[in-house]
């Protein structure tokens, strides 16, 4: 008897060695994360993210998450969404119609996923190579049944603790047509306020308002450089120091706009640099071990079809049947504690749902 207790403690032993460090020790082992990171890429459907991993020659931060699904992006009044209305389902988990943000189908604000957190106390960040003002961050911090009212929505930022956010979208704050200048007033709410990133001291700043174009920022090819990633290393700089957590929306805008535009080569710049951002935000997910990364779409944009390309030489070539959006399902991808509830198809504002209870926010 003795002897078959001992051979019995023996096997828990070796056992325990062997899975030291997997994640099967549920005690060591976050069950929910303390930050979550959520990259959108705009008008990114599965043509797009393969076309972007063909290019990188099988070497795509984005498909080396663990797990993967779907998303479903109708809007309230159309099959095919806009961004406003995808981003708004995507950041308060209701549908909306075409052109609104942050509002329900009867122009009642939503809260956010951004205002909850805040209300938590967790910092918030927003980045975009958008103006900050324009529909896909705006989803989070603004509401009003016309996403074209940038004026506006800049107001917005001033009603929020929001902590960082960095974009294009000067003109809204600083040359206005009433003549108010938002950039003082976000400097007298201790914000740091610079127009070029390298401005940025990460060590002093606890607030941080890069308004880095007086629209939007240029393109991948007309020398944007690697402000998105660089801007999401920033960020995460800044956020991390919160102990009670971060929620933080990483936008590539442009993707979007190669496909509007029929642009092949647009958009596959867009693509990979909007993966070198989520590079930046798994290397901190995969150091810090209780941050949640996720990664979809809005929308797609363009019906793109990949047509000839060789995963081995990095060459890809791709045809689009129209110039806006369509009402494909768009790939979800996710990494950290919690990415498990990503799988299978979802509707676009179960994103928000499971992020809200991962987190713990009313």
């Amino acid at each position: 008897m003795k002897k078959n207790i001992i051979f019995v403690l023996i096997l828990v032993n070796i056992f325990s060695v062997l899975t030291a460090g997997t994640g099967r020790d549920k005690k060591n082992k976050p069950q929910a994360p303390k930050n979550i990171i959520l990259m959108i890429g705009d008008g990114m459907g599965t043509a797009q993210v393969y076309a972007g991993y063909t290019a990188l020659k099988g070497i795509m931060n984005i498909t080396g998450m663990p797990v993967s699904g779907f998303s479903v992006t109708y809007s309230a009044d159309d099959y095919i969404t806009d961004s406003g209305a995808g981003g708004t389902a995507l950041a308060t988990g209701v549908k909306t119609r075409n052109g609104s943000i942050g509002v329900d189908s009867t122009g009642q604000p939503v809260e956010s996923i951004l205002e909850k957190a805040e209300r938590k106390g967790l910092s918030t960040a927003l980045i975009s190579t958008s103006a900050i003002t324009h529909a896909t961050p705006a989803s989070f911090i603004a509401h009003t049944s016309d996403r074209s009212k940038y004026a506006d929505i800049a107001f917005d930022f001033l009603r929020t603790d929001i902590d960082v956010f960095i974009g294009g979208g000067y003109n809204h704050f600083a040359r206005r047509a009433d003549s108010l200048n938002l950039v003082d007033s976000l400097k007298a709410r201790n914000y740091v306020v610079v127009r070029r990133l390298d401005d940025v001291n990460v060590k002093s700043v606890t607030r941080l308002a890069a308004l880095l174009a007086d629209e939007h920022l240029p393109s991948m090819a007309k020398g944007r450089g690697n402000m998105l990633p660089d801007a999401t290393a920033t960020a995460l700089k800044i956020l991390k120091r919160n102990e009670q957590g971060f929620f933080m929306m990483v936008e590539g805008s442009q993707i979007d706009w190669g496909g509007h535009a029929n642009d092949f080569n647009y958009v596959l710049g867009e693509v990979v640099d909007f993966d070198n951002a989520v590079g930046k935000a798994l290397k901190f997910a995969k150091e810090d071990g209780e941050t949640l990364v996720i990664v979809t779409a809005d929308h797609e944009t363009g019906g793109l079809g990949l047509v000839g390309g060789s995963v081995a030489n990095g060459a890809v070539q791709g045809n689009f049947i129209l110039k806006d959006h369509t009402a494909v399902m768009v790939p979800v991808f996710a990494f950290g504690p919690g990415a498990e509830m990503f799988t299978g198809v979802q509707d676009n504002t179960d994103i928000f749902k499971k992020c809200v209870k991962l987190l713990g926010l009313k």
